[in-house]
């Protein structure tokens, strides 16, 4: 697993460890020194930019362990003397664990659900003992279990426990919301998705799943044009001292992300079609009628514009880094790469 040291000081460590983080920012509103910087959560999410969620800023980090006591999924790390600190101090070490019981018939529709693929079910049989039913062993694995609750939601026979870190509360606004579907994309839990429907129905353009919710903020932070609000309302699991986690956490809605990437474009490859320019959540929010199609009709747009048979960046600094152009456009002309914040 991919380890980077943000910071040491004599024998204490902060190690950060990308492929457990979820991109919450839950970390960033606690630093007391704000040397937490997050963004292009949702491009990094799509796996189009070279980056992590988190970097290290330029505040002075003191090692106080206040970001690695709060991250619910355990990709921060206080180490002393190379031995990892974790215990009820911390929300990752405080949170039981998702455990089977031997109430388990190894169906695996927890399998089958899990957002994480942390769940396998192995040596899957029919039982040789005539009775009609499956024998198996069903593993999680808790290091990359995030305890979203599907697989407790899902079992037939309740066999498995689980507990959340957050309770809180989701809000989209459907005005400004522009269905780009980054924030289903960045959601660890598939608790975001867009419903189906049919001809001349009408459906919210995002739906929230609030049981499979964590409240952890990613789609918050992933989002372009901020639609959606989540504010934590609680720690769940019984960790010490959690009222002062809890103060900090609860007292605003999670963060918005910083610019950590900039927009570049190809003029080769580029066919001048438009497609980034339309689809772009900044440029549509902007107009609807940009957003409907009409691309050549708008004088100016925020971000993104064909000039001369060739797209442009309008704007660098209004970009929601969620990598929605990057995703339609046919030839590879536009991309995101990691910028260095100062």
């Amino acid at each position: 697993m991919k380890e980077v040291v943000f910071e040491t000081k004599e024998d204490k460590t902060l190690v950060y460890l990308p492929e457990k983080c979820i991109g919450c920012a839950t970390c960033t509103m606690m630093c007391p020194k704000d040397d937490l910087v997050i963004g292009s959560v949702g491009a990094v999410a799509r796996g189009l930019i070279n980056k992590d969620f988190l970097q290290k800023g330029k505040g002075g980090c003191l090692i106080c362990g206040m970001c690695a006591k709060v991250c619910p999924t355990g990709a921060l790390e206080v180490r002393k003397a190379g031995k990892a600190e974790m215990d009820d101090s911390y929300l990752y070490g405080s949170l039981k664990p998702t455990l089977v019981s031997e109430k388990c018939v190894h169906c695996g529709m927890c399998e089958e659900v899990c957002p994480q693929d942390c769940i396998e079910v192995q040596k899957r049989k029919l039982a040789q003992d005539g009775s009609l039913s499956m024998d198996g062993k069903t593993i999680i694995d808790q290091k990359c279990c995030v305890h979203c609750g599907w697989c407790a939601s899902i079992c037939p026979v309740e066999a498995i426990t689980m507990e959340k870190p957050f309770s809180g509360e989701f809000s989209r606004d459907e005005s400004v919301c522009q269905t780009c579907r980054t924030c289903v994309n960045t959601c660890p839990c598939d608790a975001l998705f867009n419903k189906e429907w049919k001809p001349g129905e009408r459906v919210e353009k995002v739906t929230h799943r609030p049981d499979a919710c964590i409240y952890c903020g990613a789609c918050s932070v992933a989002c372009p044009v901020g639609a959606i609000t989540v504010r934590k309302t609680a720690i769940l699991p019984d960790m010490k001292k959690k009222q002062i986690f809890e103060k900090k956490l609860t007292a605003e809605p999670t963060t918005r992300p910083v610019l950590t990437s900039t927009l570049i474009t190809d003029e080769e490859a580029c066919l001048g079609c438009g497609n980034c320019v339309i689809a772009c959540p900044v440029n549509s929010l902007s107009d609807p009628y940009l957003a409907a199609g009409h691309l050549n009709e708008l004088d100016t747009k925020p971000l993104l514009e064909v000039e001369n048979g060739k797209v442009n960046v309008v704007n660098q600094e209004v970009c929601g880094s969620c990598a929605t152009c990057s995703l339609i456009c046919p030839t590879d002309a536009i991309r995101l790469e990691k910028k260095e914040v100062a």
